[in-house]
């Protein structure tokens, strides 16, 4: 990722620090931040400082791997796996966070280096990944597409480069006429605040829509294909994205319009026969009750937005049932969301 002529990892570990991009402060703020402890980078992960599947792995994983450094020696079991539980307990949802949890934690078991080790390879793969599903999913996008995406699968969502919209910044960089619509994605407006922001960045021709007006640009013949990012893959293809996700879904079958789902390898879950099995986050209400934003002086100002009193339904996720989806973009090629077909192209 390149801002301001700097490239940048979303997350990464120098020492036994970890360092990450403030997604919450984007895009009136880029900052960058530092996670001293284990427990530091679990706030991060908790609090959103870090999100997107990819990123909350590999901070996950260099947490697991601060924990196996900060463990003392006479106790060194007991507190790895209070570490593991605890980072663990951050995101529920997001598959990538236990995936890298557990190749970093058997680490650990080793040593407190090879921990270290093993969580830089897991952010590794992951950027490497993201990489190759910009060259199968670009290949899916022609010339004078206008595509819509929801909530952010891009650079900030993952270690580098993203899911859904890698493809994207692939065929702007080939030269094709793209045209990207940003769902809003509220109540945290990851799309109007975090892929618009990318988008601008990467000098792609956007706009923002609100989440309620997908449906009908589909009917108006504006959108070619929708490509969304994934927190989990079940074994059967059900898959588990930001909250609006399954709508956007049933509104592109209705109306013919590809429905493509951008994820790694490491966020299917075998383990979890279908979406009916997939944890769904519920999240605080004061995300649907209140929106931050910058005031014309300059100052961060958080207000209420809703009906003073009431109270709110706020879950982080949906599930997207596989006869929805046209194809998983994997970095091992785009399959098909069928048991049978996933099942073969992961083992």
């Amino acid at each position: 990722m390149n801002v301001n002529g700097i490239d940048y990892r979303t997350v990464w570990m120098e020492g036994t620090s970890v360092f990450f991009i403030e997604q919450n402060l984007l895009p009136f703020q880029f900052s960058i931040q530092e996670a001293k402890t284990y427990h530091e980078s679990c706030h991060a992960i908790r609090t959103m400082m870090v999100r997107g599947a990819g990123a909350i792995g590999a901070i996950a994983g260099f947490a697991m791997a601060q924990a196996a450094c900060e463990a003392p020696v006479n106790d060194f079991s007991t507190f790895l796996q209070n570490a593991r539980t605890e980072i663990e307990s951050t995101r529920p949802t997001a598959r990538n966070l236990f995936y890298a949890v557990e190749k970093v934690y058997a680490a650990a078991l080793v040593s407190p280096a090879a921990a270290v080790s093993t969580a830089q390879k897991v952010a590794d793969r992951d950027a490497s990944d993201s990489r190759m599903i910009g060259e199968f999913g670009n290949e899916l996008i022609r010339n004078g597409m206008n595509i819509e995406t929801h909530c952010n699968a891009g650079w900030l969502a993952f270690v580098d480069y993203g899911t859904a919209l890698s493809p994207v910044y692939l065929a702007h960089l080939q030269g094709k006429k793209i045209f990207v619509y940003a769902d809003e994605t509220r109540p945290r407006s990851q799309g109007a605040r975090l892929t618009a922001w990318e988008l601008k960045q990467a000098g792609v021709p956007h706009t923002i829509i609100p989440d309620n007006a997908g449906a009908w640009l589909m009917s108006l013949g504006k959108i070619d294909m929708m490509i969304v990012g994934a927190d989990r893959i079940a074994a059967n293809g059900d898959t588990a994205n930001k909250i609006g996700t399954l709508e956007k879904a049933i509104a592109a079958k209705e109306y013919g319009i590809p429905f493509y789902v951008a994820a790694p390898t490491s966020t299917f879950d075998l383990d979890c026969a279908d979406g009916t099995h997939i944890p769904i986050e519920e999240r605080s209400e004061d995300e649907v009750l209140y929106m931050d934003g910058i005031a014309k002086d300059g100052r961060h100002e958080r207000i209420l937005v809703c009906s003073p009193g009431s109270h709110a339904f706020n879950p982080a996720f949906d599930v997207t049932p596989a006869k929805l989806i046209t194809g998983i973009i994997t970095e091992k090629g785009i399959i098909k969301p069928e048991k049978e077909t996933i099942s073969l192209r992961l083992t």
